[in-house]
């Protein structure tokens, strides 16, 4: 089978959407598929192109045996929001008119957000006559809506019209999480269109390990308790909590906040932090995704944060599952479909989104309590590996995209007989 997938985000940036589409595509080419991914070159989070790559009109490359061609965008950061708006409108219209480069394909697929990368599916499958399948891994506009990225009723009102067109003219929906579905439905997509395929663990590649690791050294963290945060700096995390957190346990000699990761948010918080005079908070640029087995190993707890609001409740932050492979237990600060997988997993504790006191009392009892810090991670590493490893939430997906490709051959075409292949 021919896959071509359209998405804005790729290694080597680090974050969730680029993870999760490498580490899918990868084992769909080991399954013997020809696996062809449309990007743009890495520039994730500050709109600066990486070291070794161009911004050029096109380029090919070659990773893990997956052929990338890389397409010219807009350039910009993330707390710029008309010049991210550029950025991905030029996606769209590169990954649009350069897809002829690709060949053939048996099915295309668009991952969104961000939204026009989603968007770019529907013009890219016409082109190559193969079905569209739109994954879905959070809700646009609503996201943007819910942390007043834009505010114009207006403007969110045509972007949800847009929203419901690409819904009901995809072919399938995959969902990362049972808590969307009810939001296609709605909008009038049948329940049997949409496929939940959820983020998940490389469990080998993530597996418990020592924690007072040459990261621990080289930042001074021998024999402290770590609480750490790993992603990204947005608008939609309140990391303003782990402040007010670590302020008020900054007599506690033991604990340490640890951040790393870049984003719109991470300059205001440096700054805050700078206002606060937290020497117990650490703060570090983002880290290649080599990196994260380390960062996590040397990590006692693991910071899980969104902000309070309504829309958040139905969202699965993909950091949980590579912190419960490596057996640290989770601080939730997440409600709805997340806080049931912590709770079911027996993986951690969960608190209020947005409440400091509950945050810094949960790292309280976790510091305080050894046998507890191991218990829950230890649970977090059978529940992932029963639940989401990445290998078999791959060849569902597979299934998903080769049962779409076969449905879409057996349609009779004009002036045809209806024809059947194996």
């Amino acid at each position: 089978m021919r896959i071509l997938f359209l998405t804005h985000y790729f290694p080597p940036e680090v974050n969730a959407p680029a993870s999760r589409t490498y580490e899918n595509a990868k084992r769909w080419v080991q399954a013997g598929h020809d696996v062809t991914v449309i990007t743009c070159a890495p520039n994730h989070p500050n709109g600066v192109v990486y070291p070794g790559f161009r911004n050029r009109c096109w380029q090919w490359e070659e990773m893990d045996c997956l052929k990338v061609l890389r397409v010219k965008t807009c350039l910009s950061p993330n707390k710029e929001t008309v010049r991210r708006i550029m950025n991905y409108l030029s996606y769209l219209v590169a990954a649009t008119l350069l897809s002829p480069l690709t060949g053939k394909a048996d099915v295309v697929v668009s991952t969104s957000p961000q939204f026009f990368c989603g968007l770019a599916g529907a013009g890219v499958s016409r082109l190559k006559g193969a079905p569209w399948v739109l994954e879905i891994r959070d809700l646009w506009p609503e996201s943007i809506a819910a942390v007043e990225a834009i505010s114009n009723p207006r403007i969110i009102g045509a972007l949800s019209k847009v929203e419901t067109w690409m819904y009901r003219n995809s072919q399938r929906i995959v969902s990362v999480t049972d808590s969307f579905v009810p939001h296609f439905v709605k909008r009038g997509i049948p329940r049997d269109r949409v496929s939940v395929i959820k983020n998940g663990a490389d469990i080998t590649r993530f597996s418990p390990a020592g924690r007072e690791n040459r990261f621990r050294l080289d930042h001074g963290l021998q024999g402290k308790f770590v609480a750490s945060y790993v992603g990204t700096h947005g608008m939609a995390h309140g990391l303003d909590t782990i402040f007010i957190a670590a302020q008020r346990l900054k007599e506690d000699d033991r604990i340490r906040f640890l951040l790393v990761g870049d984003g719109a948010e991470r300059e205001d918080l440096i700054r805050k932090k700078d206002h606060l005079h937290l020497g117990n908070v650490i703060m570090l640029p983002q880290m290649p995704k080599e990196m994260m087995p380390e960062i996590l190993a040397a990590s006692d707890a693991s910071l899980v944060l969104l902000r309070k609001a309504e829309l958040f409740k139905a969202v699965i932050p993909s950091k949980i599952f590579e912190a419960m492979a490596m057996e640290r237990p989770i601080v939730l600060g997440v409600e709805g479909e997340s806080k049931r997988i912590i709770e079911k997993g027996r993986c951690g504790l969960c608190i209020e989104p947005e409440n400091p006191e509950a945050l810094a009392e949960a790292i309280l009892r976790l510091a305080d309590d050894q046998c507890l810090v191991e218990e829950l991670g230890q649970n977090g590493r059978k529940y992932v590996s029963e639940f989401f490893n990445r290998d078999i939430l791959a060849a569902n997906y597979l299934a998903v995209l080769a049962a779409t490709a076969n449905s879409h051959r057996s349609l009779p075409r004009a002036g045809h007989p209806r024809q059947h292949y194996p």
